[in-house]
């Protein structure tokens, strides 16, 4: 894959499209996209994710990026092809990393509302163990109450609705990237108030 961008037919027609890119020429752009979207979606995102919605998300990223960084560009009679390889294989990594982070921030959330599950044994122990929830809830919801919005949102699509992470960015209304920052943000924001509560109460 990327052969076809070493035809010098297809080299000329690159380096013109690239001046008028450089000028900001919106359809030159859509040109290259159209281009070099495909193959690097197929051949270099996908592969690395195994996800067809992180590949996506990780291709806009690399076109942004890559369009941002286009003056800064030199082809010397070379493709633009091995560059947005480098690049897609990047934000292929920033989306691992964004993941394992936001994976054991989930894991640590999930461990502190263990205790709101249904109780087990017997009656005394229930009993018990309910007015434990209830505290427990009350301070969740109080610790909730204090965070911002987009967070709080963020946190009761994923946790207390029990949505999957492609539902959560849609009610969201964001791309699925973009919602796994907004949720690890809000993990840590929660995990800071919820550590100053105890300090407080302690």
């Amino acid at each position: 894959m990327g052969r076809e961008f070493q035809d010098e037919a297809w080299l000329r027609q690159e380096q013109a499209l690239l001046e008028r890119a450089r000028q900001g020429e919106q359809e030159a752009m859509g040109e290259l996209y159209q281009a070099f979207a495909g193959p690097l979606y197929q051949g270099v995102l996908l592969p690395r994710l195994g996800d067809p919605q992180a590949a996506e998300d990780a291709l806009a990223d690399t076109f942004t990026a890559a369009f941002q960084k286009l003056h800064g560009f030199e082809s010397r009679g070379q493709s633009l092809w091995s560059w947005l390889c480098r690049i897609a294989a990047n934000k292929a990594i920033d989306q691992h990393r964004a993941r394992a982070r936001t994976g054991k921030a989930l894991q640590s959330y999930e461990g502190l509302l263990a205790p709101l599950a249904p109780a087990a044994g017997d009656a005394e122990e229930a009993l018990a163990r309910r007015i434990d929830h209830a505290e427990l809830a009350r301070r969740v919801g109080q610790t909730l109450e204090q965070l911002n919005p987009r967070y709080c949102r963020a946190l009761q699509l994923r946790f207390f609705e029990g949505r999957s992470r492609t539902e959560c960015a849609a009610a969201m209304d964001v791309r699925l990237g973009t919602f796994d920052v907004v949720l690890l943000r809000a993990l840590r924001a929660f995990r800071k108030l919820w550590l100053e509560g105890e300090g407080e109460e302690g």
